[in-house]
């Protein structure tokens, strides 16, 4: 196995990716959105529900003698080969920050360590099976999808077109029986008997039956209405549904769930050596993970409008004009404030980020308003006090009474283990959620 790992938002030397040559030729250049449908799997369910992320946006892009990483955390393969881009703020070889924002965020089992799992790439692995639980949840609660299917007969009871050649074959001598295919809705089709294969996997793996546990009556749905699953059909199966991807929205929820199944079983057949050599992985939107693990921490007192699905939607201007996306809005009235999480260092936080936080405040007559920020090393908060009058009345005076301030959350470069990480972390968050009410 090859394999190259680099940060997100980080330049690299192209020589460097001389390892991962077959996974640099089919993603550099490339725009998540066409990656995403060639099969790669984009957290938070894709670019069009999370703010950050756009379809335009590259993982790697080329400048000059150098490749740039975009904002996304996770792994790619192609054949033998993976690239796996963690997180810039983490330190060492185990990103513990990327593992505890998908604890924090996800609530994946606490019974997984992916740190005492030697082989790097089943650490990655096993994130797409923590991710089938919410998947097939949510794409049941419309009920088991059901589709046209043509089944075979071979009986006295016509009910279809005849099957001539099939007839010939297995009714001669003629006994009576007439072979015949019918075209049936069922719930038995090629998308759920996917999914069964998918449940059948899991159960499988050292901790797949406590995963599966906490969807046990889906799974007990799915199970009841895939009487013709056979183990030997796996690879028919998958071969059928990448050829067949669910195209009507009222199912797009079991759209994803497909791209889920066939991203863990194809990644099966990639790691025994049998599959395609197309790339394939999984990513997460790094500002849209940091941004939920801070609502865990301030969500009480704070709103958290999520304006792409429509929480919360907040307009700058009265009729519906000036659609607007604050992170976290204070829920004192009497005293407003405003906070926008930002995935990146103090020293990237700008001249964009500060006109869009005071075009926030002014809209809720906020005076106070927070960068929030993950940070690496230890950086005292920096206040900015806004300015009135002009430089050529040469009145410029600072207003005391109006602020914002750059408050970033310290991530630990130095713990021996992740139960340590974690622990530094729990002080950290407390001293960070002080901070923010001082």
């Amino acid at each position: 196995m090859k394999q190259l790992r680099i940060k997100d938002n980080q330049r690299k030397a192209k020589e460097d990716f001389f390892e991962v040559q077959m996974v640099v030729e089919r993603i550099a250049d490339r725009t998540l959105e066409q990656l995403e449908k060639e099969g790669v799997f984009v957290f938070p369910e894709g670019i069009k529900e999370t703010d950050d992320l756009t379809k335009d946006q590259m993982i790697l892009q080329s400048y000059n003698d150098e490749y740039v990483s975009g904002n996304v955390v996770g792994f790619l393969g192609v054949g033998d080969e993976r690239l796996v881009i963690e997180s810039r703020f983490s330190k060492g070889e185990n990103d513990f920050f990327f593992q505890y924002l998908l604890e924090k965020v996800l609530d994946f089992p606490n019974f997984i360590n992916l740190e005492t799992d030697v082989n790097q790439e089943n650490k990655l692995f096993n994130l797409l099976l923590f991710l089938f639980p919410r998947y097939l949840r949510q794409a049941m609660r419309k009920g088991l999808f059901k589709t046209y299917i043509r089944n075979q007969y071979n009986d006295g009871n016509v009910r279809g077109a005849i099957d001539v050649a099939r007839h010939i074959k297995v009714n001669t001598p003629f006994v009576g029986n007439i072979a015949y295919a019918q075209r049936e809705y069922s719930y038995d089709n090629y998308l759920i008997e996917l999914i069964r294969h998918t449940i059948e996997y899991i159960k499988g793996k050292p901790t797949g039956r406590m995963l599966l546990n906490t969807v046990k009556e889906e799974v007990k749905q799915v199970i009841q209405a895939t009487p013709n699953y056979k183990t030997g059909d796996r690879k028919k199966i998958l071969d059928t549904n990448l050829k067949n991807i669910v195209r009507h929205a009222y199912y797009h929820e079991y759209r994803t769930l497909q791209q889920l199944c066939i991203l863990i079983l194809r990644n099966e057949q990639h790691q025994y050596g049998i599959g395609k050599r197309k790339v394939y992985g999984i990513l997460f939107d790094g500002a849209w993970l940091w941004e939920e693990y801070v609502n865990t921490l301030i969500g009480e007192m704070f709103y958290h409008p999520k304006n792409k699905v429509g929480e919360g939607v907040q307009r700058l201007f009265a009729g519906n004009y000036g659609l607007i996306y604050p992170d976290f809005i204070g829920k004192d009235n009497g005293d407003r404030i405003i906070a926008d999480a930002k995935y990146k260092p103090l020293d990237n936080i700008g001249n964009k980020d500060y006109h869009q936080i005071l075009a926030y405040m002014f809209r809720f007559d906020a005076k106070k308003g927070f960068f929030l920020y993950p940070e690496v090393g230890k950086t005292d908060d920096l206040r900015l006090v806004l300015n009135q009058g002009t430089s050529y009345e040469k009145n410029v005076v600072p207003r005391e009474d109006i602020f914002v301030m750059k408050h970033g959350l310290q991530i630990p470069d130095d713990a021996k283990n992740y139960d340590d990480f974690v622990e530094q972390m729990k002080n950290r968050e407390q001293v960070f959620c002080e901070g923010m009410s001082d």
